[in-house]
């Protein structure tokens, strides 16, 4: 247990500089790491290793969300009016995921999850601008469509960011702004996911064990144990660098991530 702490605490401190850089709770890089490690150290069976990976990552966003939107509040970037809507929507749609994620197998949530990212990585790359053209819909229908991409984040344990940013992107939102509003959204993300994955994982492991349902409570302390600390590093980095360049970045980093979780 204490070389899992240690090493996700390594992990945390990476995952605190993307939540404040990109509005990404982690889960990007959490889920890939653990899916990973958890098998190697035998602390889950590789058929279980997806489920424990995504409940842990969705725990830890709740407290690295959190973190990030203060940070991005105290410099303006969580436009409310925008955020509000979102994070009902984003919420109802994990809480129904949560519950059911667990009767998917490990291998079709990989490969879901890799083919999902690797779309929204080529979609930032091509960007050619800061934002895009249409204007944001209506709160009702912008609700619904954070229903639908919340329901898929929860599906994949991260917190919204990667598909949140670039829909409020889209529509003209600017990319600071949509940074601060998946923030928000992450956190109601991860409570409602993490409330259906808890549900789903009390038969299969126990407090002993080190889980509380489905989340494995070491690798989720270790986490937690550094992002809290990066991510304001990172929403200082947001102010000063160019938004196309951030789009870059974003955009290769997802990428890396989804070949990663395709070819494994």
């Amino acid at each position: 247990m204490l070389s899992i702490f240690l090493l996700t605490a390594l992990l945390g401190a990476l995952v605190g500089l993307l939540a404040g850089l990109l509005g990404i709770g982690g889960g990007l890089v959490i889920v890939p790491v653990l899916v990973v490690m958890l098998p190697a150290f035998a602390v889950v069976p590789a058929e279980h290793a997806m489920l424990v990976a995504i409940a842990t990552s969705l725990a830890s966003i709740i407290i690295t969300s959190l973190s990030s939107v203060r940070a991005h509040h105290k410099r303006n970037n969580v436009s409310w009016h925008i955020a509000v809507p979102v994070m009902l929507g984003a919420g109802s749609g994990a809480l129904l995921v949560g519950y059911l994620a667990h009767n998917l197998s490990g291998k079709t949530l990989q490969l879901i999850f890799g083919v999902a990212v690797g779309l929204l990585a080529l979609r930032m790359l091509s960007a050619q601008s800061a934002s895009g053209k249409l204007p944001l819909p209506a709160r009702p229908l912008l609700a619904v469509l954070s229903a639908l991409l919340g329901s898929f984040a929860a599906l994949l344990g991260i917190g919204g960011g990667a598909l949140i940013v670039p829909m409020l992107n889209y529509f003209s939102v600017d990319m600071r702004r949509a940074i601060g509003c998946a923030a928000a959204s992450g956190i109601a993300i991860a409570v409602f996911g993490t409330l259906g994955y808890v549900s789903a994982g009390w038969q299969h492991y126990s407090l002993q064990q080190g889980f509380i349902g489905y989340i494995y409570l070491p690798a989720l302390l270790g986490v937690i144990s550094t992002s809290v600390f990066t991510t304001s590093v990172g929403a200082t980095l947001t102010q000063r660098l160019p938004v196309l360049t951030i789009k870059r970045v974003f955009g290769v980093f997802l990428l890396l991530v989804a070949a990663r979780m395709i070819l494994s």
